[in-house]
């Protein structure tokens, strides 16, 4: 700046008596100035910089719409037909019927910031996961921008550990529960019924059942619900899981968005505890390999996956005790 500023002053004086060098020069000056090489973002380092994995390269695709809104609601015809595989309904209600009903009650944007080389959005991804037991980690998940936890995690008695803050909270129906006041709920809908559950629950309140009993209300906010995209849970299914599992996992699914939405992404409570256990940390331990034997979710792969990103350097991943 301050060469430009050196520069400019030069020009004027010498050509203040011949306008069109003048202004030929300072457009010059200029375009240098706003043409300057800038970095995504002013973390230590950012995710989408430095992209020199081809691992990554080839599962990483920012065209993929993260979030169905009114604007992009539409999704491509093998999207749909995979998506209406996951939870089968007997007799789906119209898509396009739903969705409009659905914006009509939600507005459903984004309110994750743009990504600017004057921010850092660091996001602290918060599974489940025992190991989360006495590490600790509660002060350095709540020192984060963003705090994305999912399902059924609760924080109150458990603050030294996972912290007391959450930003976005990740559920489907039979998940859903009171979040913390001015939390954000992203829903994973996997299938119709799950669209209009959310109608209901910030309405009527007349649906209580899906394939399991679910909250009548919530007590979110209407501007405070955002929907998860089909074509990005297939895309995360696709591309990153590689068709391993039925579906993600709701944690494979969060880890992913964040790698779209953030700058620096921090994972805790995810995997297994030192002793092989696979239990939440606000429960009493199932099995030491409950999550895996489910049927649904490849949990092998999905470590794999995880490990593979923090190896990159795209997330730092903190195991825990």
């Amino acid at each position: 700046m301050t060469t430009f500023l050196l520069s400019y002053t030069h020009t004027y004086i010498i050509d203040n008596l011949q306008p069109e060098s003048y202004f030929l020069k300072f457009s010059i000056h200029l375009k240098r100035l706003v043409n300057l090489p800038t970095r995504p973002c002013s973390c230590t380092t950012c995710i989408a910089e430095n992209r020199n994995s081809p691992w990554f390269e080839e599962r990483f695709n920012e065209s993929i719409p993260h979030l169905l809104t009114k604007q992009n609601n539409e999704i491509p015809d093998d999207v749909y037909i995979w998506w209406q595989k996951l939870q089968r309904e007997t007799n789906p209600k119209l898509y396009n019927e739903t969705v409009n009903q659905l914006f009509e009650t939600i507005s459903g944007d984004s309110d994750f910031p743009e990504s600017s080389p004057y921010r850092c959005k660091r996001c602290a991804v918060v599974g489940n996961s025992g190991n989360l037991k006495d590490s600790g980690y509660g002060i350095w998940i709540d020192g984060h921008d963003f705090i994305l936890r999912m399902n059924k995690a609760i924080t109150v008695g458990y603050e030294a550990d996972v912290g007391s803050r959450t930003t976005h909270q990740f559920i489907y129906p039979e998940s859903a529960h009171n979040l913390q006041e001015n939390a954000t709920l992203i829903l994973i809908p996997f299938k119709i019924l799950d669209l209009e559950w959310i109608i209901s629950a910030l309405t009527t309140g007349k649906i209580d059942r899906t394939y399991a009993r679910v909250p009548r209300k919530i007590n979110n906010s209407k501007d405070k619900i955002l929907i998860y995209n089909p074509s990005f849970m297939k895309y995360v299914y696709t591309n990153w899981m590689e068709k391993h599992g039925r579906y993600p996992s709701t944690g494979i699914l969060c880890i992913v968005f964040a790698l779209h939405v953030c700058d620096q992404v921090d994972v805790y409570g995810f995997g297994a505890d030192s002793n092989g256990n696979w239990d939440h940390y606000f429960e009493k331990s199932s099995g030491k390999s409950a999550f895996r034997k489910t049927g649904v979710h490849d949990g092998d792969f999905q470590a794999n996956v995880t490990e593979t990103l923090r190896s990159i350097n795209k997330i730092q991943f903190f195991k825990g005790r």
